[in-house]
């Protein structure tokens, strides 16, 4: 393959100077936090989903909250590989039973089958999480058993 600069590449392998245009059942999403209902089937966690289920394409993506000391239980993805970002609050990411500080400005990214769980701090924590492919409480989303 040939790099040309500001280029997108095709399957084909040839270079094209025009971004990819998106399917046409996906469309720009605009949404603010709190537009669409928060799920709470999962515990501590308050889940406010960007994407509705309609609008999925190759991701998910949610706006995660935890109250101030919240633990969330050990969970996995069998599927999804998964990216967090600190938005707000300070807490602990427990990663495959390693433990990671969380503040503000914090990446964080999860191969598929990493065991993670979550504390916040005493202001709580807020994080953008996003799942490739798409992910829901009631699609690839698995416990350990204590």
């Amino acid at each position: 393959m040939n790099y040309i600069p500001g280029a997108c590449w095709n399957p084909d392998g040839v270079a094209d100077r025009e971004a990819p245009m998106a399917e046409p059942s996906l469309g720009i999403i605009v949404r603010k936090p709190g537009e669409l209902p928060a799920d709470r089937s999962l515990g501590p966690y308050h889940l406010e989903p960007l994407v509705r289920r309609d609008e999925e394409g190759a991701l998910t993506a949610w706006h995660v909250r935890l109250d101030p000391g919240a633990v969330t239980p050990v969970s996995y993805h069998l599927v999804a590989e998964e990216a967090y970002f600190v938005l707000a609050g300070s807490g602990t990411a427990w990663l495959d039973g390693k433990a990671h500080h969380l503040e503000p400005g914090v990446f964080l990214r999860l191969p598929p089958g990493t065991r993670h769980s979550f504390s916040a701090g005493l202001e709580g924590l807020t994080l953008l999480d996003i799942h490739a492919p798409g992910c829901w409480p009631d699609r690839d989303t698995h416990f350990e058993r204590r």
